[in-house]
């Protein structure tokens, strides 16, 4: 395996790739009609493709995706230094506060919100 790329898909990709953008403070490595990526490294990738464009490809086999928002379907688990200032920039651009920051069974402090389309976010320390 060369690289790995995560891809969410959204309702509306210009907003969600504004929510991205501010949350991450990171500029997107690709961001063209039908995709922006969001590039952490040379192997990882966080992709937000429109629901209606993945709709085209999944075809009649599978339900359209559409009918899934706000109904927690993946969790991005990101570790960063400040999980408390994301966090708060999160709910500032939108995101729904779901768990405040604390210790956790596993040994990391985390907090979780859910972005605009109800993907779980975990912001952890």
């Amino acid at each position: 395996m060369n690289a790995i790329e995560f891809i969410l898909y959204v309702a509306d990709q210009k907003k969600s790739t504004d929510f991205y953008q501010q949350l991450l403070n990171k500029e997107p490595s690709l961001n063209v009609p039908g995709m922006t990526e969001f590039e952490w490294n040379d192997f990882v990738k966080l992709g937000l493709m429109p629901e209606d464009g993945i709709a085209k490809i999944l075809s009649e086999k599978m339900p359209h995706p559409g009918g899934g928002n706000g109904i927690p379907r993946c969790e991005l688990y990101l570790k960063v230094a400040d999980a408390e200032e994301y966090i708060q920039r999160g709910i500032q651009l939108g995101a729904k506060e779901i768990s405040s920051l604390k210790n956790r069974d596993w040994g990391d402090k985390v907090g979780y919100i859910s972005d605009l389309d109800g993907h779980i976010i975990a912001l952890a320390e």
